[in-house]
């Protein structure tokens, strides 16, 4: 328990206070399934935090093991966790099946991985450390499904008692029946601990003849053989657990109640997200992606800056003045680029490359660059410090170079470029950017009328559409 205290002291001196003591009043006083893949954007709303200071002091709270943080790969129709994994070195680049919905995904860390926290063992001893100890529904609810599905009571009890024809806790090697009166609907019997899935979709005329269908669960999910016909009626499932485990097989209606508890969704960390937290890259550096990783993302914002002129600086301040200029430049571009919600990928030379999960983020950050720059020029009564910023949003690939987490692709090569067209303090940015609505409202109220032009980027076959930012 000293070791506990010790912990939650050193999370006092790294995490913003008051996240740290709400961390350790919910591990002290939260209930089990509270503690259980933690959704840390719910957490912050729930506690009146930040969400950033929340995020990071969740990660600083792992990095000291009194929480074990993992990715997820979900379903994005149903919301189920189709694999749980430690570190996001073990994201698998196959498929992941699911058997509720009969669909395959390859993982994209956009909306499919959830990053969520897990109080340790040492810490605090939960149920959902034995899975297999859990009732079938709060095994659903803190196994299967994901930490963005939005299920209270109410709604466990509505799928429990109205979308719910059956279920029962198979122990491994046993065999059991189940007689069930099947309603004309179409049916699920799924089981969510190997996730393998039986559909059935039930028509015609009722019938007095009961019908028989046998189910054998193994080790690994057994993917759908397809939809079978049985009319309404009697029904006898035998049910074989093969498996080494217990499992849970429910026979569930899939009709509209059922969609809709499972579409019911409230936001969670994406692992896009932490891709791009600073604290993650800072505190994780080891659980970053293995060098043949390629994590695709459909959308991510590169900002990418560089000092107008340095080499002239130096010459003209010389060096020791110059260094202090572009130090305090730099710690003034990063602070900034953190308190937008973005990530340093790294620095090259005088020049940054950062990243934001939305494109409102990274044009705020650039005008608070702008006017940071104008602020340490006004108080050495210099004009030696001028940025030339360039910003670009489109998809790319999370990749390894260099024993660094970084990105790949066009759009990195794009935003690089269009930073190149700066010539002094005005900033590039291209269509992407400009169409989201967030940005276009930044800059309506800021009253910035962006100048659009045709620019030729080196490497870039076709001249783009770009637009100046004066």
């Amino acid at each position: 328990m000293s070791d506990v205290k010790a912990q939650f002291s050193m999370l006092n001196q790294t995490a913003d206070p008051a996240v740290a003591d709400a961390i350790r009043l919910a591990v002290e006083n939260g209930q089990d399934h509270e503690l259980n893949r933690i959704n840390v954007l719910d957490f912050a709303k729930r506690s009146g935090l930040d969400e950033e200071r929340v995020i990071s002091g969740f990660l600083h709270a792992s990095r000291l093991g009194l929480f074990d943080l993992t990715w997820n790969v979900l379903c994005p129709g149903c919301g189920g966790v189709l694999g749980a994994h430690s570190t996001l070195k073990s994201l698998s680049p196959d498929d992941y099946h699911c058997g509720l919905c009969a669909c395959g995904y390859e993982a994209s860390v956009d909306e499919q991985v959830e990053v969520a926290f897990t109080v340790s063992p040492r810490v605090r001893r939960i149920a959902a450390h034995d899975p297999n100890t859990l009732p079938v529904w709060e095994y659903y609810k803190q196994m299967f499904w994901s930490s963005g599905v939005d299920f209270d009571a109410a709604d466990i009890a509505t799928l429990a008692d109205e979308v719910t024809l059956d279920t029962l806790e198979l122990p491994a090697g046993e065999k059991a029946v189940l007689s069930l009166q099947l309603p004309k609907e179409f049916i699920i019997v799924f089981e969510p601990v190997t996730h393998s899935a039986e559909f059935i979709d039930v028509q015609g005329e009722p019938t007095k003849e009961r019908q028989q269908l046998s189910l054998v669960y193994n080790k690994t999910a057994t993917p759908t053989g397809g939809t079978r016909t049985l009319r309404p009626g009697p029904l006898r499932l035998s049910l074989d657990n093969q498996a080494d485990v217990r499992t849970l097989p429910t026979v569930f209606i899939a009709g509209d109640v059922m969609h809709h508890l499972i579409g019911k969704r409230k936001p969670f960390l994406t692992a896009k997200r932490m891709l791009s937290n600073q604290t993650f890259r800072d505190v994780f550096k080891a659980d970053n992606l293995s060098v043949d990783q390629r994590l695709k993302i459909t959308s991510l914002t590169f900002l990418f800056t560089d000092l107008k002129g340095s080499t002239a600086l130096y010459e003209r301040v010389g060096d020791l003045a110059a260094f202090d200029l572009v130090r305090a430049h730099f710690h003034a571009l990063l602070e900034i680029i953190s308190s937008e919600k973005g990530a340093v990928v790294k620095t090259i030379g005088d020049a940054v490359m950062a990243t934001f999960i939305k494109p409102e983020h990274a044009i705020v950050a650039g005008l608070r660059m702008r006017s940071a720059m104008d602020a340490l020029n006004a108080a050495r009564g210099t004009e030696d410090l001028v940025v030339k910023i360039g910003i670009h949003e489109g998809p790319c690939l999370a990749v390894m170079l260099n024993d660094r987490q970084d990105y790949f692709g066009q759009t990195v090569n794009i935003a690089a470029r269009v930073q190149s067209l700066s010539t002094s303090q005005e900033m590039h940015i291209t269509g992407p950017v400009i169409e989201s609505p967030a940005v276009a409202g930044i800059l309506e109220r800021e009253a910035i009328k962006p100048i659009q032009k045709q620019a030729a980027l080196r490497g870039i076959a076709d001249k783009i559409v770009v637009y100046e930012i004066p």
